[in-house]
Formats: C-alpha cells, sequence, structure tokens
C-alpha cells in the first residue's frame, strides 16, 4: 500500500494543529537580474514590450533577440497563400546556404569579391542569349547588361539611357530637349510612372478599355512624335498578365520609317515566354528593341531583390551615364541607383540558371501554366468572367470578375476580404485609368502554387460565395468593414505619413509607403 504524507512547516504545526492563523500572502516576484538559465519566456524581456521607437540603452541575449522577435514575425501572413504577389516564395535548401553564407560580401566590391563578380557577368551572358541578344564585344556590336535590386532600378536605368541617348541626338541637331516624353501603356506598374516624374519625362498613355487591356499598336505608333525617347511595351501586364505585340509595335515603326527605341518590360514575362513560347519574337530578334529588363526574383525563381538590365550594345547605353572608380582597389565601371548591395541574389540566380538548365525552367513554367489553364476554366464553370489569356498568351495567372448581376449583394472586394479570412490573399482591385469601373480579382500561379492547392482555392470561392449569398447587403458592408479593420495590414496600417496618405492627398497616381518618426 502506498502512503502519502504530508511535509510538515515546523513554523506552522503545533501540537499537529496549525497556528492560531494563517498569516495574509504576501505577493513576491522576481526582480533579480536575469541569469539566462530560465527560459526565454522566463526573462524579464518576456514581459516587456518589443522596443518601438526609441533603441534601448542596455543589451540582451541573442537567443531571446531572436526568440521575441520570431514571435513578432510569426503574426506576419502565410507567404504561400499570398496571390497577390509575382515575388518567389520558395527555393531549394542548397540555394539558400549559398545565399546565406554570401550574406556579408558587398557585391560592388569586384576587387575583393572577383569570383561574386564574374557570376553576375555568367548570369548577364546566359539571359542575354535567352533574349536573343547580340553576342561580341568589338566595335560595339555585342549586348551588355548588368544586376539590379529589381525591374524598378532596371527599368529606370534604361529610361535614363534613353533620356540620354535622345538628348545627345537633339543638342547634335541643334533642336531643344526640354520637353521629352515616353509612350506607355495605362497599365504599366507603377515604377514607371515613377520613373517618368522622377526623371520628368511626359507619359503619353495609351489607354485600355473595358474590351482591351493592353496597348494598342496603331494608336501606340501614331503617338511618337520627336520628342519621344521611347517605346515601352510589356511582355506581361501587371492587371491581366497578357502579352503586349512587341512585333506589331516594331513592324509599325519599320512601317512609317520611324527609329523611335523599344524598351520591353519583360519584369514578369522574361523567364516564361522564352520555355513555354519560344516561337513569340518579342526581344532583340526585333530591330527596334534596344533594351529589356527581368525580374530575377519573380520567375527568375529567386527571393526578392534581384533584376536584370540587358542592352542590345553598348551604342544604347551613354558612356556619361558610366561611372568609373577606383577607390576599391581597381578600376571597375558602374551603372547603377545604388552602390552597395549584398552578392546572395545574384548568386541565388546563378545557383537557379545551372541547376535548373532549360529544361527545368521549361518543366516549371509548363506546369504553371497548366494549373493557370485548370483555375480558369474551373473559375470559368464557376460563372466568372476570365480577363486573362491562357496557354501561353499572357503569364499563367488568372483575372477574372464577377458577371454582371443587379440582385447580387457582394462584388470582389467582397469576395477578396471573406478569402482573407480563411487564409487566402487575393486582390480585387479596378482596373487601369479610364476603366476603373471595371471590378476584378487575380491570381497569381507561383511555382509552389500546386495542383492541390489551387483545388483547395476554388473549394474556399465557392463556400465563401455561399456565405456572401445568404447575406444581406448591411451584414456584407458591417463584415467588410470588420475585416478590413482587424485582419487586414492596411487597416491597422500605421506606417503611412498622414500627409501622403491617399484619401489625404492625391498624388495623380499611386501612393509610396513613407515612415514618420515618432
Amino acid at each position: 500500500m502506498v502512503h502519502l504524507s504530508t511535509i510538515p512547516d515546523e513554523n506552522q504545526v503545533v501540537n499537529g494543529k496549525l497556528a492560531g492563523g494563517i498569516k495574509k500572502a504576501h505577493l513576491q516576484l522576481v526582480n533579480d537580474d536575469d541569469s539566462f538559465t530560465t527560459s526565454v519566456y522566463g526573462s524579464r524581456f518576456a514581459a516587456r514590450d518589443l522596443p518601438k521607437h526609441e533603441m534601448p540603452e542596455a543589451e540582451m541575449s541573442k537567443d531571446v533577440a531572436y526568440r521575441l522577435i520570431k514571435d513578432h514575425l510569426s503574426l506576419d501572413g502565410n507567404p504561400i497563400l499570398n496571390l497577390a504577389s509575382f515575388v518567389t516564395t520558395y527555393m531549394e535548401e542548397e540555394a539558400e546556404k549559398l545565399m546565406t553564407e554570401s550574406f556579408s560580401k558587398n557585391f560592388i566590391d569586384y576587387e575583393e569579391y572577383p569570383q561574386s563578380a564574374d557570376i553576375q557577368n555568367r548570369c548577364v551572358s546566359m539571359i542575354g542569349r535567352l533574349f536573343h541578344a547580340p553576342i561580341g564585344v568589338e566595335d560595339d556590336v555585342g549586348a551588355i547588361g548588368t544586376s539590379c535590386v529589381g525591374s524598378s532600378e532596371a527599368i529606370m536605368l534604361a529610361v535614363l539611357a534613353m533620356k540620354r541617348r535622345w538628348k545627345n541626338k537633339r543638342i547634335e541637331e541643334g533642336k531643344p530637349y526640354d520637353r521629352p516624353n515616353i509612350v506607355m501603356s495605362s497599365a504599366v506598374q507603377v515604377c514607371w510612372e515613377k520613373a517618368a516624374r522622377y526623371f520628368e519625362v511626359e507619359e503619353k498613355l495609351v489607354y485600355c478599355t473595358e474590351e482591351r487591356y493592353v496597348i494598342d499598336p496603331e494608336e501606340t505608333v501614331n503617338l511618337v512624335d520627336e520628342n519621344t525617347i521611347g517605346i515601352c511595351v510589356i511582355l506581361g501586364t501587371t492587371y491581366t498578365g497578357e502579352y503586349e505585340d512587341v512585333k506589331a509595335v516594331d513592324d509599325l515603326l519599320t512601317k512609317k520609317g520611324l527609329n523611335t527605341p523599344i524598351h520591353v518590360d519583360a519584369a514578369s514575362g522574361g523567364f516564361v515566354a522564352p520555355f513555354v513560347v519560344p516561337d513569340l519574337e518579342w526581344d532583340f530578334r526585333l530591330e527596334h528593341v534596344v533594351s529589356i529588363n527581368v525580374s530575377g526574383h519573380k520567375y527568375g525563381l529567386v527571393y526578392p531583390g534581384v533584376g536584370w538590365v540587358v542592352w542590345r550594345s553598348a551604342e544604347f547605353l551613354p558612356q556619361e551615364l558610366v561611372f568609373n572608380i577606383n577607390y576599391l582597389g581597381a578600376d571597375q565601371a558602374s551603372f547603377t541607383l545604388n552602390f552597395s548591395k549584398g552578392a546572395s541574389q545574384v548568386i541565388g540566380q546563378y545557383y537557379q540558371l545551372i541547376r535548373l538548365g532549360k529544361h527545368g525552367y521549361r518543366a516549371i513554367m509548363s506546369n504553371l501554366t497548366r494549373t493557370a489553364n485548370y483555375l480558369s476554366d474551373s473559375l470559368e464553370a464557376l460563372g466568372f468572367i476570365i480577363m486573362s489569356k491562357k496557354s501561353g498568351e499572357g503569364l499563367p495567372l488568372v483575372a477574372f470578375r464577377l458577371p454582371p448581376q443587379e440582385d447580387r449583394n457582394y462584388d470582389e472586394f467582397a469576395l477578396a476580404h471573406q478569402l482573407r479570412v480563411r487564409g487566402w490573399v487575393v486582390p480585387a482591385y479596378t482596373m487601369a485609368p479610364n476603366t476603373e469601373n471595371l471590378k476584378m480579382l487575380r491570381v497569381v500561379v507561383r511555382e509552389d502554387f500546386t495542383r492541390s492547392r489551387c483545388d483547395s482555392l476554388i473549394t474556399d470561392i465557392k463556400q465563401s460565395q455561399q456565405l456572401l449569398g445568404q447575406m444581406d447587403q448591411d451584414s456584407i458592408k458591417k463584415q467588410q468593414d470588420f475585416i478590413h479593420k482587424h485582419n487586414t495590414s492596411s487597416g491597422k496600417a500605421s506606417h503611412n505619413h498622414p500627409k501622403y496618405r491617399k484619401e489625404k492627398h492625391s498624388l495623380q497616381g499611386k501612393t509610396g509607403k513613407t515612415h514618420a518618426i515618432c
């Protein structure tokens, strides 16, 4: 038999009885300095707010700092369920290891890290050949290129090159050069608006219509005048993923005897079209295409941020824009908007190019195209109007909208909010200027968006529609307001300075994020 016995306290037990009364309990909390023999959550830091505005005076243990920041970041969304973004969310462990081992390398220091610089050159060569760039270095006939932080920097460099080349020609001809313009679609990504505004270039827009979501080649060429520095043509628009017809624009320029340069914004399509529709002519095979940008961190399958820009030849990159420096130990040429940057993303790009090869990229892009086609067909069967193209005529994404229906109480934004509650980030937005009355949703099919996950999304869309269909308009409005306020980062955002919030101050376009010092 097991006997359970108490452990007596001699101060409280007198002749087997409790003392004359239990003393009032006193709260005694530990205030000793941390010895870090307890867990992270037993340290004094776990009972405090993380520093937000002022740098703390004292240090903390590395283990505590890591765990508390990691816990804080755990409140972020799940990247694989973010179907709004083109940015890569999966790389192999070997690639991640290589990139981690290169965190400390400053890529711009070619003398110290010559192998990293050589890897960039290899990537430029491989990507240039993928775009059918002229090969060779004699007499300025060979293509040149560089890595960038992303396509935004690449596009700004390309715009600078086109503007300076146009300006030099105008000066030679004794003509004014104070009113440069660039022709582009109203559906361009915001970085084009930034480039035009920052570098004081007038935007000549080819507006979308309710039946056409890309540029009309004839209208595009008709906007060209003597002050046009170039034409932007997009290989995969942000809104619907459709490829604009680069060849049609090139043919019309030739027909009209115009020598206007074309820049192809292949941020998303540059690593898709060569493998899915290799016969599509959009690159340096066309006479007027002088420069191309592509994002390595989109369908180039590298974590953000890395981009690439390639020029047909040195002729299209004016010498005065390139800086020659020697204070890092060797003479080197530099054409970038920033200076220092890590080598990790460039090394990650090289890993993907040689690890996958053309066959690997072709296999991945083929699967993405099949999944996008499947999702498009499934949504069409549910009654949605499909706005994107299928089977290689555009990016592997699906843009869709609800059919016109007077008795429906919900719209695309309500559906997006309902999906957000289920964990999915499927953006709802309005089309480009002049077609803002069109509401739409978009699903970007990335490498890690499998057929199985696609089926889960379709099921949640069905269930969300059923739930919304049972609610009246007032209930939907209240639910949307609640979700926007409590389930979306924009509803809880405090990072935008009041002066620059869109509802307070319109900047004629999309506003950037600025942070006020509190």
